[in-house]
């Protein structure tokens, strides 16, 4: 019986704790308060973006993602949430933007963004997975959405704005590239 050698995992872990799969383009970390944090020049080479954030809010805010610099009202989204006592849901059309937790909520401790980009650079309309979870001393929320981008063009710039408040100094935000998902 012959065996098959073993391949190595496109999961293994790099230094940085990523999938070896996932290479970071760029990290923003911010010396004072802002209300956008902008990539921009992304590079058609990937097969989707991951974007990681992470926020210590001083007020309510609600994180909201742009493309290319379109406002308009191109974006739709569906989100689940919960908070260990309570649901919900929302869904939004024609809107300016992805929502990464759809109504500006209260502070946290610590907040963890995340937005998955499919296909950015493709001709189709775009598809966007995010996920929103933050810590109140031992209770918070956790918020999943699926939203679209309405535009055909390839995704070079991405817009994470602030509304409500702006984002503290010291976040971090890091723009990953997937490679061959």
């Amino acid at each position: 019986m012959d065996l098959l050698p073993v391949q190595p995992s496109p999961f293994t872990e790099s230094k940085d704790n990523m999938a070896t799969t996932y290479e970071k383009i760029a990290t923003t970390t911010l010396s004072s308060s802002a209300s956008t944090i902008t990539f921009s020049s992304i590079a058609a080479t990937y097969t989707d973006l991951r974007v990681v954030l992470v926020d210590t809010p001083t007020g309510n805010l609600q994180y909201q993602f742009r493309f290319n610099s379109d406002s308009g009202a191109n974006y739709s989204g569906t989100e689940i949430r919960g908070n260990g006592s309570s649901i919900g849901s929302d869904r939004y059309t024609s809107e300016t933007a992805i929502y990464a937790n759809w109504a500006a909520l209260a502070s946290a401790n610590i907040g963890l963004i995340t937005c998955d980009v499919f296909s950015y650079a493709g001709s189709t309309f775009k598809t966007v997975l995010t996920t929103w979870s933050n810590d109140k001393n031992g209770s918070g929320n956790i918020e999943y959405g699926v939203g679209l981008w309405q535009s055909t063009s390839a995704i070079t710039r991405i817009d994470i704005v602030a509304s409500a408040n702006n984002f503290s100094s010291g976040t971090t935000a890091t723009l990953y590239g997937i490679l061959k998902a």
